[in-house]
């Protein structure tokens, strides 16, 4: 594993939504932090011996970042077709693959788990899902769930978070999330509800440009907390 540093600036590469929408809350993880996270994840042995899901992946950052971190297996699953398809094109400029596309997968009712590990061809390092994190076809217990969530800023979106903190409970043995300024009593209060123990909290800062019609501002600083939580075994789907 590179040191936080070189990860980040290696993550600089991955390119934003082409066109992100609103109703999503699509924007693009700092490199730096994705590389905070990924950094403390290795440091933590939670990206060996097991399955790294990036729900919510958007144009992959976070899987990325696992993947050249020396995880075993990365899963990026998103919603959006679209980013998915700009998470690819990353994926290839990052890693230098030939043929500009990794693997992905649909959300049909064929698809029951990810694929092994033995389908995986030598040149692309990270699956890619396109699925609905609170609908989707996942089965890999023990997995290392990283994700950036919507923070439910939007009419409609409210306690987006939730849903993808669920997800993780049900599929992870640990999992490292994002979440608005001010989130960690619920975070806590979730984990604590649901069998986690929250190990790890950092404070993290988005520098955001003007993105949609209703930013007012050219540039603003978005401030945000990461935590990591340890659940236990029988919250898990297997």
């Amino acid at each position: 594993m590179g040191s936080r540093g070189t990860i980040a600036r290696r993550l600089e590469a991955v390119t934003d939504f082409d066109d992100p929408s609103p109703a999503l809350e699509q924007y693009l993880t700092p490199p730096e932090i994705a590389a905070h996270i990924v950094h403390l994840a290795g440091l933590q042995n939670d990206l060996t011996d097991g399955t790294v899901v990036d729900l919510g992946t958007g144009t992959g950052m976070l899987a990325i970042g696992a993947a050249m971190s020396d995880a075993d297996r990365v899963i990026g699953i998103d919603v959006d077709r679209s980013a998915l398809e700009v998470a690819r094109e990353n994926e290839s400029r990052v890693f230098g693959l030939e043929g500009g596309s990794g693997r992905s997968s649909s959300s049909s009712s064929s698809v029951s788990s990810p694929p092994s590990s033995s389908s995986s061809s030598a040149d692309s390092p990270i699956d890619w899902l396109h699925a609905d994190v609170n609908r989707h076809p996942l089965s890999c217990p023990d997995a290392t769930v990283l994700s950036n969530p919507p923070f439910g800023a939007q009419r409609g979106n409210r306690h987006a978070d939730r849903a993808f903190l669920e997800t993780a409970r049900e599929i992870g043995r640990v999992s490292y999330t994002i979440h608005n300024e001010g989130s960690q009593e619920f975070v806590e209060s979730f984990a604590t509800d649901n069998g986690g123990t929250v190990t790890h909290a950092f404070r993290a800062s988005f520098s955001l440009e003007h993105r949609f019609g209703f930013h007012e501002d050219e540039r603003r600083e978005l401030d945000a907390e990461v935590f990591r939580i340890e659940w236990r075994d029988s919250n898990r789907v297997a």
